[in-house]
């Protein structure tokens, strides 16, 4: 009875572990996939459509937040703003996970106007994440 425990004890172990021991082009994406499923009922200010895309051999996810506004100047230094405490809130969130930049992968992140030409690009990375932290 005893042995019979233990068998399906490590083998539970076993699951558990390989199921726990993802690498980071696994996590990335798994990240890609949940986060475009859950694009739909994504909210922000101004924000109209956000899509991720990943590339496995770079280690880069590509995040695009579409936008309703005119590409224009005063649009332009608002969206610079806004965009900034955007992607800080998400990484509070944990919409943007901290342990994957720590493992390596840079997130590009663009915030369009409504002719997609970009607003703004930010990088986040190992060097630039403290700067949206604070």
């Amino acid at each position: 009875m005893i042995r019979k425990i233990s068998q399906i004890s490590f083998i539970v172990l076993m699951i558990v572990m390989f199921v726990g021991c993802k690498n980071t082009k696994q996590k990335l994406q798994e990240f890609v996939t949940a986060y475009n499923a859950a694009a739909p009922s994504f909210k922000a200010d101004n924000v109209r459509l956000t899509t991720a895309r990943g590339y496995i051999n770079d280690d880069k996810i590509e995040l695009r937040f579409e936008t309703a506004l005119e590409q224009n100047t005063p649009n332009k230094l608002a969206a610079d703003i806004a965009f900034k405490k955007l992607l800080k809130e998400m990484i509070k969130k944990n919409q943007i996970p901290k342990d994957l930049i720590e493992e390596g992968v840079q997130f590009d992140t663009y915030f369009l106007a409504d002719d997609n030409t970009v607003f703004v690009k930010e990088v986040l990375n190992k060097e630039t994440i403290p700067e949206f932290l604070n």
